[in-house]
């Protein structure tokens, strides 16, 4: 089986650290074999293990028990944990390229991204929202096309917007929209975590779900309109829903992905109930690509205080669901 690329993100910020943790813990976690791409004098800053250089993926695999794979991304610089340049953004976005060429290519199963700073990389003219929109246009999947999830152990969501004001939402969101995102979240549900028929809870832009136009219309405007149509394509879907009684234990037995109309409306509840353990996966790509749930943390980088929860939940889900995928064209081509 392929190893899984590890990008290590910003080298000043935590993601060195985590990863070097989640290879000290693969054991322990079943984790699958797995390679770093990024800078050597980033990792050595943060973490004493054993690290092996290599040279292509191939090489991953039989040396992995003994130390951790790292496939070397030339930093130009040596950064010092906590203290990002333009140098360490160049190197984040050059290691983020190379793991998602390698998993375009098939010489990785799968890429896991570590963690990165968009004010960063804005200055040295990165003109994406973000690396999830990045790595679909990679893989020539428009951004439409493509929808971020957030995973934890109980709790499955995607925001239909993502990184916009939230002035903004109401005018962005459209029948066209949701029915794009929703169709990409259960084609998603269905390829990565095996589910055929997955449920589809839609949350309510406005309180109470605009309590029948008297908070706001646009659940009777835009959003019922689209769930007649996915109901029309045959898609299990619920809603809209007040999104302040739709996360709670009980509610979420009732649905396999919650679809929410803006960025913190699915992002609290996923990081309140798993914020150490939350993995970010993009659907729609050709790929598999998942993400720790957080970010940079350049206050504590190099401190050896770095969680690495979320990144060995991210290299699990990503295993998880390559797995997935190869049943699921199995089953097709059957």
């Amino acid at each position: 089986m392929r190893p899984i690329a590890v990008s290590l993100g910003d080298p000043a910020g935590i993601g060195p650290e985590i990863t070097g943790k989640a290879w000290d813990e693969r054991k322990r976690h079943d984790l699958a074999p797995f390679f770093a791409v990024g800078d050597p004098n980033a990792l050595a800053a943060v973490w004493n293990g054993p690290v092996k250089r290599i040279e292509s993926p191939d090489e991953a695999r039989p040396v992995f028990d003994s130390a951790l794979p790292l496939l070397t991304v030339d930093n130009g610089e040596r950064t010092r944990p906590g203290h990002p340049t333009a140098e360490s953004a160049r190197c984040a976005l050059d290691s983020l390229e190379t793991a998602v060429g390698l998993a375009r290519s098939g010489a990785a199963r799968a890429v896991v991204t570590g963690p990165v700073s968009k004010n960063q990389l804005y200055e040295i003219g990165f003109s994406h929202a973000g690396q999830t929109e990045f790595v679909a246009e990679r893989c020539g999947v428009s951004r439409e096309n493509a929808a971020m999830m957030l995973a934890g152990p109980s709790l499955k969501v995607v925001p239909i917007t993502t990184h916009i004001p939230l002035r903004d939402v109401p005018g962005i969101v459209s029948v066209e929209l949701i029915v794009t995102k929703a169709r990409a979240a259960a084609r998603g549900m269905v390829r990565n975590f095996g589910i055929e028929k997955p449920r589809l809870a839609f949350a309510g832009l406005n309180p109470h779900a605009g309590e029948f136009g008297a908070l706001g219309r646009e659940e009777i405007d835009v959003m019922e309109p689209a769930l007649a149509q996915l109901r029309e394509e045959g898609f299990d879907v619920q809603g809209p829903l007040a999104a302040d009684t739709m996360f709670h234990a009980a509610a979420r037995e009732k649905y396999d992905v919650a679809l929410c109309l803006y960025h913190d409306q699915a992002l609290i509840p996923l990081k309140t109930l798993h914020f150490d353990e939350g993995v970010n996966l993009t659907l729609g790509l050709p790929i598999v690509r998942t993400s720790p749930d957080h970010g940079t943390a350049f206050e504590i980088a190099g401190q050896n205080k770095a969680n690495p929860g979320a990144t060995i939940a991210a290299i699990g889900l990503a295993a998880f669901c390559a797995e997935q995928r190869i049943r699921y064209e199995g089953s097709i081509a059957a």
